[in-house]
């Protein structure tokens, strides 16, 4: 397992630049938690720790099994703001951006099966 896909590290880039945005940038990704979802603000910088810390996960052998399946759980679970996003674009926004919002719903299924395949380390 200690030979690093691609696919692995792509993903720990994601994580990595995505983690670091939530930091940065913190306010789009707290217009998207769903609405009746208390301390949107925290949770954002939560997920924003547990991004990068997928990534520095993802990149080391002894911790990618872990890593991986964490990572697949963290994508399933910020599914819905992706969902409420995509809701939300819907009602106002332009044609382009509806279909960048919704078209990105899909992506979700090869990133995780992306992080259950660094998880069991093949190649």
């Amino acid at each position: 397992m200690s030979r690093r896909s691609r696919s692995t590290t792509g993903l720990a880039g994601l994580f990595a630049v995505m983690g670091v945005l939530h930091f940065v940038q913190p306010k789009p990704f707290e217009r998207i938690i769903p609405k009746a979802v208390p301390a949107k603000k925290e949770l954002v910088y939560a997920s924003g720790v547990a991004e990068l810390v997928c990534a520095a996960g993802l990149l080391h052998p002894r911790t990618r099994r872990a890593a991986g399946l964490t990572s697949a759980a963290l994508l399933a679970a910020v599914f819905p703001a992706n969902v409420q996003m995509a809701l939300d674009v819907n009602r106002k926004g332009s044609t382009q951006a509806k279909a960048l919002a919704f078209g990105r719903l899909p992506l979700q299924i090869p990133l995780i099966r992306a992080a259950l395949k660094a998880s069991r380390g093949t190649s």
